[in-house]
């Protein structure tokens, strides 16, 4: 990876130094408000009347292919912080299951992921990016609308992403593809392999998404501070589990470049091990922790009476930990 120096640095944003992320309008996306009210919408209406057992197994399997595999390591660990590398093939895999959960396209996902940690690690910046508002207003307004920034930054995630073809395919086409997945399903397993195997997944999976990000950085235990940062992220340990790893957000703030989330010890994170996995398989090297990430500024240790952390650190627990 030795053509990304910065391990911890917001990849596809340009022109950072004109741009804001404090002030800007708030409009009503319509696309992703029809799909994800009506994916909400149908499923609680119709999944108490079409509950089968298998139909349930369905759900239960491909919300952890495309959350967890797609999503958290394909999307989120490997294709936008790029913490580890992979085989092109398996990477366009897990990117096309992450695109199946049904957030949006290749590009909206990076490109909205990467406003966010850019304007949470600012000084300030506009309170839809830092949750600020009630949990009611934060949910309808993420689920419903877009914010447009006066002085927005120039998105270029690289050639290798912005030049595949592939990933030019899934931005076009993520939501003909769940159309396509519904059809498929029908045909195995009739309308309830429909509502429990794509409405009810993709509903649960915006629905965790939304919710992981609101707690995430407005409440829950804390191991680090990002001094200058105007959003302090928390972790959410009850939903660890459902999320891969994903929940351990405070150490993702500390070290946003590290394929492992879960770096304290107890801390459960499948997402790492499924990442562990594939290079005991082979089809992973380069993975950066943040043992192996270098110095890392602006990081504190909480309650601790170390003043900074960096990656040669050899009194640092966590470090330690991970080392094992």
């Amino acid at each position: 990876m030795s053509d990304h120096d910065d391990p911890c640095k917001v990849n596809s944003l340009t022109g950072l130094d004109k741009a804001s992320p404090v002030s800007g309008r708030i409009v009503w996306d319509p696309v992703h408000s029809v799909w994800n009210m009506g994916m909400i919408g149908a499923a609680i209406i119709f999944a108490p009347f079409t509950f089968t057992v298998p139909a349930f197994l369905l759900f239960l399997a491909t919300t952890a292919l495309t959350l967890c595999v797609g999503h958290s390591v394909g999307v989120h660990r490997r294709l936008i912080h790029r913490s580890f590398d992979c085989p092109k093939w398996l990477e366009r895999l897990m990117v096309w299951l992450g695109m199946m959960v049904g957030i949006g396209g290749t590009f909206w996902t990076i490109r909205l992921h990467d406003t966010r940690d850019w304007g949470q690690r600012e000084e300030d910046c506009h309170p839809l990016l830092a949750h600020k508002y009630p949990m009611w207003k934060d949910g309808l307004l993420y689920l419903n609308t877009r914010l447009d920034l006066d002085r927005p930054p120039g998105f270029d995630p690289g050639p290798e992403i912005a030049g595949d073809t592939w990933y030019l395919f899934f931005e076009k086409t993520w939501l003909a593809q769940q159309l396509a997945l519904a059809g498929l399903f029908y045909l195995i397993g009739g309308w309830p392999f429909v509502i429990w195997g794509v409405c009810v997944r993709c509903a649960a999976c915006i629905l965790m998404h939304w919710w992981i990000a609101h707690y995430a950085h407005t409440q829950g235990p804390q191991h680090w501070l990002v001094d200058e940062a105007a959003v302090q992220a928390h972790d959410v340990p009850l939903m660890a589990i459902p999320t891969f790893g994903e929940a351990w957000h405070n150490n993702h703030h500390a070290f946003p470049g590290s394929a492992r989330h879960g770096i304290e010890p107890g801390q459960v994170d499948l997402g790492w091990e499924f990442i562990r996995l594939l290079k005991a398989l082979g089809l992973a090297w380069d993975i950066r922790t943040p043992d192996v990430m270098g110095q890392r500024q602006r990081v504190r240790r909480v309650s601790e009476t170390q003043s900074s952390v960096t990656g040669g650190t050899t009194g640092s627990p966590v470090l330690n930990s991970i080392r094992k």
